[in-house]
């Protein structure tokens, strides 16, 4: 039976995996830095409350870098125990310091520092021991030693020796830069080469009550005025903070960060997953003390707490719109037109935010811009277009029908529509399409539609290369003269050809097989017969000038229409147009001659 052995381990290699490939960027280093100081310090103070809290960061010529604390230190048996095994931290029950207070991992964030030290010392003493001496090196090496000369107080020193090409990373303004962004809301002083990096100047208002002061934090911090604030608290997560409404546009698509502190130490600037995707118009600043971080402490680790927090922040939010909508309907309608994309998307799924849509939010209709709530209350039954292509075609014609119409096409709209009859069922919803608006047409007096086969007759003929129907009815206004008509199994089976007519064999067969089905339609020319011209154009005396006449409407209907033109469609206007011209201009007497 074999007997058990020990993973042989690369130590340089591991180190070099960890500090070089575990972060996104050498900056973290300092972070790390700061981290276990506060770290130290919060142990210290958990036995002596009294004890100083004081992180001072000094930058040194020739590319070194020192970080001193008046954290608890550790003993010669912690540092061979915690700085010699990777991924060992001080925060073990078996130390004494299991506490949710500390920031990280002594043993993982240090290794950081190899991404821009190639050696590392730490000089280290603990209450009532001998201050000790730790080296590493970037080749996987240390060694520990007694440290006589040390300061007599309890504390840690951490000193980086940069390696070649890194010491712009320890010199004096990075140094300053990396310290405020990472530890300016830290509660203990730190500084930077005699100059603080926190306090009073820089803090955020994490209490409640002053939005102002989360105002001028935006400004400050972020680069923004805020549309509005909204104070932010999940108690089972520790969090507190702000949550900053954009004061411009943004895509729903766009997931912009938000700044996030663990115990007021900087985790990340641009974290993501904090809020619901709807919620893309807010960014957050927020201080958290029970949501874990990735292994990096670069994002926060996605979990049920992250879920249910999450949830509760995105309830917030929609607290703070139905509490405008209820107490100042003009800043709620200014917040609409910048961020209505944002609000129609919740409304998909969430009744408070569909009723708010449905009574504030105005929409296009050929009556003018109304709100779902008001188009109901004037016309009982909300029809529809489902494009906006569809609303251009229709809006003139339903209204001289006497057809009051909705415009469903711009984003969400239809569906938002649809789903106020499905939450209330008193709420009658109709979507139009072409076909159904030419079904309100009236149909010609019998002796006249007689008369006119003829030209009914030569008018289809002229259609037939197009998969068009010609049909003569009457309807207002006048002034249109004719409207080129698709319902939506007709749009459906046009796209489909062309679809089949791209494709290769197989496919095509496929979609032959789909197009089979079903009764086939084609879409429709409809004229007007109470439009003076198409009255005269009824009375042309030959099949060639009829033909050129029809397809001369045909091409206008698809142009006012909004309706794609094909290439078919493209010759037939140039056509149409060149012989109405040839026929309307006499030709010069040499080309009659």
């Amino acid at each position: 039976m074999d007997a058990h052995r020990t993973f042989q381990v690369d130590l340089a290699g591991l180190v070099d995996l960890l500090s070089h490939h575990l972060y996104a960027s050498p900056r973290v280093y300092l972070r790390e830095l700061l981290q276990n100081a506060v770290d130290a310090i919060t142990a210290r103070r958990l036995r002596e409350p009294d004890a100083p809290a004081v992180v001072r960061v000094e930058t040194v010529e020739g590319g070194r870098l020192r970080v001193r604390d008046t954290g608890v230190g550790l003993t010669e048996a912690q540092v061979h125990e915690l700085l010699a095994t990777i991924g060992r931290s001080s925060k073990r029950d078996d130390l004494g310091f299991a506490r949710h207070e500390f920031l990280g991992q002594f043993g993982i964030g240090l290794l950081s520092c190899f991404l821009v030290a190639r050696e590392i010392v730490v000089v280290t003493r603990a209450a009532g021991s001998p201050a000790v001496r730790w080296t590493g090196y970037d080749d996987g090496r240390y060694t520990v030693a007694p440290e006589p000369d040390a300061p007599a107080e309890v504390g840690t020193t951490v000193t980086l020796v940069a390696r070649h090409g890194a010491e712009s990373w320890l010199a004096g303004p990075t140094v300053r830069e990396l310290a405020r962004l990472y530890g300016d809301q830290l509660p203990i002083e730190v500084t930077v080469d005699g100059t603080p990096t926190t306090g009073p100047v820089v803090a955020a208002p994490w209490g409640p009550g002053d939005t102002r002061a989360w105002t001028a934090y935006a400004e400050r911090t972020l680069g923004i005025t805020p549309f509005d604030v909204i104070e932010l608290s999940v108690p089972e997560a520790g969090l507190t903070g702000a949550a900053f409404v954009m004061p411009r546009p943004l895509s729903p698509a766009h997931r912009g960060g938000h700044r996030v502190y663990l115990k007021r130490m900087l985790l990340a600037e641009s974290a993501e997953g904090l809020l619901p995707d709807w919620a893309f118009f807010a960014r957050c600043v927020v201080d958290t003390t029970e949501l874990r971080p990735t292994a990096s402490r670069e994002a926060l680790y996605e979990d049920a707490l992250l879920d249910a927090t999450r949830e509760a922040l995105g309830d917030q939010l929609r607290g703070w719109l139905v509490r405008l909508a209820r107490t100042d309907p003009r800043k709620l309608g200014e917040f609409l037109r910048v961020h209505h994309l944002g609000v129609k998307a919740l409304a998909l799924h969430d009744d408070a935010m569909l009723t708010l849509v449905a009574t504030w939010w105005p929409m296009e209709t050929n009556v003018g811009p109304m709100t779902l709530s008001e188009f109901r209350e004037r016309h009982g039954v909300i029809r529809y277009s489902a494009t906006t292509d569809q609303f251009r075609q229709l809006a003139g014609i339903a209204a001289a029908q006497d057809l009051p119409l909705v415009n469903g096409g711009y984003t969400y709209d239809t569906e938002i529509i649809e789903r106020l009859a499905q939450v209330d069922p008193e709420v009658r919803v109709e979507r139009l399409d072409p076909g159904d608006l030419a079904t309100r047409f009236d149909s010609l007096d019998p002796g006249v539609e007689l008369g006119l086969r003829s030209f009914t007759t030569a008018a289809q003929r002229a259609m037939d290369r197009l998969g068009c129907e010609v049909v003569l009815r009457s309807y207002d206004p006048p002034t249109v003269p004719a409207l080129y008509l698709v319902d939506r199994e007709t749009a459906f089976r046009q796209e489909l050809r062309a679809t089949r007519d791209k494709a290769d064999p197989v496919w095509a067969d496929v979609l032959s097989s789909l197009d089979s089905r079903g009764v086939d339609t084609r879409p429709q020319l409809v004229l007007n017969h109470r439009n003076p011209l198409v009255r005269r154009i009824t009375a042309l005396p030959t099949a060639d000038l009829v033909a050129l006449a029809v397809e001369a409407l045909y091409g206008q209907a698809l142009l006012l229409g909004y309706h794609p033109i094909r290439p078919a469609d493209a010759a037939l206007l140039n056509r149409s147009f060149l012989g109405l011209l040839d026929r309307a201009v006499p030709a010069a007497p040499e080309e009659s001659a």
